[in-house]
Formats: structure tokens, sequence, C-alpha cells
């Protein structure tokens, strides 16, 4: 079994968007330039929402990085994601978890670890390219942490544990920000290390944030004018930047 040297996986995208509070519609989002295509999809309950008083939401999250030609994807580097000041994220009060906890650790040690830090799971799948062999997908189960909140930036780790052909625990981290710059009130940074020397890129990825409705809630919205914006740039390897603006639908109430 080939083993690969990896720190953090490269879920930039699919993270910095569930944690900053985005609400995807059921139509997918697509975004393309050149011979990239990244598709995000997913939902967020319920529909309707406060006018005027943030509310727990709950979010499902799914997405798909394509190459029009068929090519092994370059790997992401870095996702900054501007989300709507209507989203929120307070972790305050709930369980925490380091890094240092779920580094070298399969899923389920990595879940015994911090179990009650756990904040939602997926799946994904990642395309493993080596010099002069085929392609191949390593699969894993994907386990979200709340790594609490220090200087005013939040922290979310997300576990994986590749497994056949390739046997690899690897952590990301999304550092989560207020900002203020019109529309927009959070930011949310994931830069993407080099995954199995640049041979190493995400295929598609789904992820629930589900405990909302669960002990205490940690994602909120409100919905004043009917909508939540977000924007976000995520830049690979060969300098490819996609970079997409999303507006949500919301109902209000109150």
């Amino acid at each position: 079994m080939r083993k690969l040297s990896m720190s953090t996986l490269a879920l930039g995208a699919a993270i910095a968007v569930v944690v900053a509070g985005i609400a995807t519609a059921a139509k997918p989002t697509i975004v393309q330039v050149g011979n990239l295509k990244l598709t995000l999809n997913g939902d967020f309950k319920p529909k309707k929402l406060p006018r005027n008083k943030p509310a727990p939401i709950t979010l499902n999250v799914s997405g798909k990085i394509d190459t029009i030609d068929g090519t092994h994807a370059p790997a992401l580097k870095e996702v900054v994601v501007e989300t709507d000041k209507n989203g929120s994220i307070n972790v305050k009060g709930l369980p925490t978890c380091r890094a240092g906890k779920l580094q070298a650790q399969t899923t389920a040690n990595a879940e015994k670890a911090c179990r009650k830090a756990i904040i939602g799971s997926g799946k994904t799948n990642v395309e493993v390219e080596f010099p002069e062999s085929r392609p191949f997908l390593a699969k894993s189960k994907l386990v979200a942490f709340n790594g609490g909140v220090k200087g005013g930036t939040t922290t979310i780790l997300i576990h994986a544990f590749l497994t056949s052909p390739v046997s690899a625990a690897v952590v990301t981290t999304v550092k989560i920000s207020k900002i203020r710059k019109g529309r927009f009130g959070t930011k949310s940074v994931a830069r993407i290390p080099v995954i199995a020397g640049g041979s190493g890129s995400v295929d598609s990825f789904s992820l629930k944030f589900d405990r909302g409705f669960k002990n205490k809630p940690f994602l909120f919205a409100k919905c004043p004018d009917g909508h939540l914006n977000a924007r976000a740039t995520s830049v690979f390897s060969d300098g490819t930047r996609l970079t997409g603006g999303f507006v949500r639908s919301c109902k209000p109430r109150g």
C-alpha cells in the first residue's frame, strides 16, 4: 500500500462555503474558467427565517471539481469566501478539539478522541495521479470538529482518513473571521498545501452540518430582504482562479 505524506486535505472550497453560513439552493452553482469547472450544490433548513433576529439553521453542501477535457485537475491552493452579514457562526460554549488529537488517526479514533466536538460529517473522493500511472480515487469519510475561538477567529477542523490504495490521515483547518465589507460580514480562509507532491486533487465532496437543532446551535441566519449573498475565490496550482458570486433566496417572517 502506497502512503501519502499530507498534512491537510484540499477541501477548502466545501468547508469554507458551509461554515461561513451560505444557504445554497437546490439548483447547482457552476463556476468555470478555461479548462476547470467547479459545481456546488446544497440546501438549508428552515426556509423561512426571521426578518430581524438570527435563527439556527442546518446546512448540506456538495460539490465536484472537473476538467472540460477530462484530464487530472490541478491542486487547490487557497479558498477565500466572503458571506452575507445576515449569516453567522457562533461556536462559543461548544466542546473543542485540537488538531494534534486528530493527526495520524483513523476516522474511528478521531471521532473517539473528540466526539463531543463533532459538528458535521460527510465524505470525499480525492483523485491522485502519480507520474507514469493511471489516476485513482482515494475515498474517505469527513468529520468536522469545533476548533474553538481565539482573538475573534473561529477554527473548524476537518478530518479525513484516506484508504485503499493510499493510506493517510489528513486534517484541514479553516479560519473564519468577521469583516465589514458592504453586504459581506464574514470571511473564511483555507490555505491548502501541496498534496502528494502535487499529484492529489479533490474530485468530489459532501458535508452536512446537523448540530443546528441538537444541543446548542452554531449556524445562524436572518432574512431581512429575501436573499443571502456570498462571493468565493478558489486558486489552483496552475494559476487558475475561479471566482463566483452567489445569491440565495430565503423567506422572511415576522
